[in-house]
């Protein structure tokens, strides 16, 4: 008869505030969208909890072993509460912010969306991706237009002009109607103000490049001289170049981005500045164009009134502004005329992205505030959200953080409660406690370098073991560390294991050793009882010790050292039992059965073993992940197992048939502890279901995926019409693509 197993299903994750997409304002102003990992996270400022989360179908994100596509890019349309989110695997998701529901699917590029961005109207939606091609949806027909061709690497970025319905592309003819050169490397990013008279660029170097917006050459020329014939030089001029502004940063431009009221620049670089420019009105630039020209012909005549002067002496830049102006005209405004460096907002982590907020927040801001100009929101590298205000001097200052909702750093170790209530993280510098059910973060205590966790019997207390080698004790009611056992190991410490009369737990670490302690109470002066620990007994071990575990009959406890090899010794007499080896490399994890028969171990060689605790035979090596497992766990009263690697999955075994029954995905970098967490610092939570499911069939949809997969892949290059491999020629259009409903 054919075995049946539950199924474990994904329900849930948290601990992300923001991954690599860059944020995206509500159109209140009160509320801020970010990208955190596969899902679309929607926050409350003022409040800074989580409102709601846009999560596509698992389904339709992922297949076989691969993880959930990440969010990489997203804009919000002019009118209306639609945000148009795009993917790592080139779908685009129009979602409906009011009810939470994704509205259309538009499937057309082969690879991450890498810019998206509406027309004013809201009714046009561009994008453009890794795979070069640029393509224009109509977002009321909810299908693709046309697919513009001619870039030769990914689209960095793009932008609608209305005036001509340009892209720099003409959208009526879809020709590339002009092609600026002249950058040493790439161009990352470019951006239009409102009003659509200039357009900024930035590359790699310190220079912003900026130009000027004009109509059709064609028809001012034919306006001022009908009988005149344009040349073919000069009827495709679109931008014409105004010259430069120098930026301080010496790393590449990552983004440029215009406020609502186009009154403000803002420059991100790729490391931790945000540059400010402010854009002068006509009459102020009319005002330095003609102090410039004045300087410009003093100088002029001071080099005629002096004899023997060589000519064309270059005397400088004119002006203070640090503008490099090129070969730009004098008589015309200068880029360094209409704009002025205003502030540097320096952060302490990389910028991942920055976000201007709507004209309704700055005046809400305004009204707290006298002098504030302008918001800006900035996501960090460290899963934190920045808002800063920037009043009309140029004084820059932190308003509202969003960073209690995650850890700053990875998450290196998991716990759960005896009763599920509550989640234990520990990073490099917090501990943090969690309801696991609702992923709301309860608290947040300042700690040591966690490397394990562990509950004080209660579930009132934990127990940390950090890698200075401490042990530090929490009171999770009172959400505060109060007590820190120094010089607990003199090295870090690696693993906790409790024992099971609770009467203490058993430490492994570093320094070669393992010590077994106890639960004790003092009082203190003020008549308060606190928790304090006892050590009782230490077992000396030849190396370094990584992982212990006791039985759950307290009558053997098994020690993983970095030989590779597991010592398995009697609790009560501490005496040597058992030997197991035969991992190639140290064993980072292992557990025992709740009927105390077998010992499943996971090392870095990539492999599971499965040990019997009679006689430490070894029943089975399987090969259980593409990299080093880094956790494995029985379920309690079965043979069942769960175990993780940094190969980002989560794989369910019978450990007696020695198969494997479930493969889970979705994590999107190495997984580091099991309930389950990983190096992109989000918690995952998987429930058993009472849905039944065979391992035969589990084993054909893995293989029907790849089958799909490879389908989809085929499926794409027709669609983009370039089956042969054929490079794309310059100006070209191809068949947008297609588009889903959900």
């Amino acid at each position: 008869m054919v075995k049946a197993y539950l199924r474990y299903e994904a329900t849930g994750v948290f601990g992300v505030i923001c991954s690599s997409a860059n944020p995206v304002y509500a159109a209140d102003g009160k509320t801020l969208f970010t990208g955190c990992l596969e899902n679309v996270s929607h926050w409350n400022l003022k409040q800074g909890e989580l409102v709601k989360s846009l999560a596509p179908d698992a389904a339709s994100t992922s297949s076989g072993s691969t993880s959930p596509s990440e969010v990489t890019v997203m804009a919000r349309a002019p009118f209306g509460s639609k945000v148009a989110v795009g993917y790592s695997d080139g779908v685009i998701r129009l979602w409906d912010t009011d009810t939470s529901e994704c509205v259309v699917t538009f499937k057309g590029h082969k690879s991450a969306v890498t810019a998206i961005r509406f027309n004013s109207g809201g009714s046009l939606l561009a994008s453009g991706s890794k795979d070069t091609d640029l393509i224009v949806w109509d977002v009321l027909g909810e299908t693709g237009m046309y697919r513009l061709r001619g870039h030769m690497g990914q689209v960095t970025d793009l932008v609608f002009v209305a005036r001509g319905n340009r892209l720099v592309w003409d959208l009526e003819t879809q020709h590339c109607s002009q092609t600026i050169t002249g950058y040493k490397a790439e161009v990352w990013t470019l951006d239009v103000d409102p009003d659509e008279t200039r357009l900024i660029t930035g590359a790699t170097d310190q220079e912003l490049r900026v130009y000027s917006i004009h109509e059709d050459s064609t028809a001012s020329l034919a306006s001022e001289n009908p009988d005149a014939e344009p040349s073919t030089a000069t009827k495709h001029v679109f931008l014409k170049p105004m010259g430069s502004l120098r930026r301080q940063g010496n790393d590449r431009v990552a983004a440029v981005r215009f406020n609502e009221e186009g009154n403000l620049l803002a420059c991100q670089g790729a490391g931790k500045t945000v540059e400010l420019f402010r854009v002068r009105s006509e009459e102020e630039a009319m005002k330095k164009l003609k102090r410039r020209k004045k300087r410009r012909r003093e100088k002029d005549e001071k080099k005629k009134g002096k004899k023997g002067t060589a000519d064309g002496v270059d005397s400088g830049s004119d002006d203070g502004d640090g503008a490099d102006e090129g070969d730009v005209d004098a008589s015309t405004l200068k880029a360094s005329d209409e704009m002025q460096a205003l502030a540097v907002i320096a952060v302490k982590q990389r910028i991942k992205g920055v976000a201007f907020a709507p004209a309704v927040a700055v005046g809400e801001a305004a009204k707290r505030k006298k002098g504030t100009n302008a918001q800006i929101a900035i996501s960090l590298a460290n899963n934190c959200v920045e808002v800063v205000d920037i009043d009309t001097e140029g004084v820059t200052s932190v308003v509202q953080k969003l960073e209690l909702a995650g850890h700053r750093t990875d998450i290196r170790a998991l716990t759960l409660s005896s009763d599920d209530q509550l989640l234990l993280s520990s990073a490099s510098s917090a501990l943090k406690v969690w309801n696991p059910q609702t992923g709301v973060c309860v608290a947040t205590m300042e700690s040591g370098y966690g490397l394990c966790t562990l509950f004080v019997p209660g579930n009132r207390h934990a127990v940390l073991g950090t890698k200075e080698g401490t042990l530090e004790i929490f009171d999770l009611a009172a959400a505060d560390r109060v007590h820190v056992e120094e010089g607990a190991h003199d090295g870090a410490v690696w693993s906790l294991a409790a024992l099971p009369d609770k009467s203490g737990f058993v430490s492994g670490s570093a320094d070669k050793s393992v010590k077994f302690w106890q639960w004790s109470v003092v009082v203190t002066a003020e008549g308060a009882k606190e928790l304090r620990l006892t050590n009782t007994r230490t077992l000396k071990m030849a190396d370094d010790v990584l992982c212990v575990k006791v039985s759950p009959d307290g009558k053997l406890i098994a020690v993983s050292l970095l030989d590779a090899t597991i010592k398995i010794f009697f609790v009560d007499t501490l005496k040597f039992f058992l030997s197991l080896y035969g991992h190639k490399l140290p064993v980072l994890c292992l557990d025992i059965s709740s009927d105390n028969t077998l010992l499943v171990s996971g090392s870095a060689d990539k492999n599971i073993k499965v040990w019997g605790l009679d006689f430490g035979d070894c029943h089975k090596s399987l090969f259980a992940h593409q990299d080093a497992v880094m956790q494995a766990s029985f379920v309690h009263g079965t043979h069942y197992c769960f175990t993780v690697g940094k190969d980002r999955l989560l794989k369910y075994w019978d450990l007696d048939r020695m198969e494997m029954l479930m493969e889970m995905p979705g994590h999107h970098s190495e997984v580091w502890a099991l309930a389950v967490s990983s190096h992109d610092r989000s918690i995952r939570r998987w429930e058993r279901s009472q849905e039944p499911f065979f391992v035969e069939e589990e084993r054909e949809k893995r293989l029907e995926s790849l089958f799909e997969a490879d389908l989809e892949r085929v499926d794409a290059n027709a669609d983009a019409g370039d089956l042969t491999g054929a490079k794309p020629e310059e100006g070209s259009v191809a068949p947008a693509g297609r588009r889903n409903f959900n």
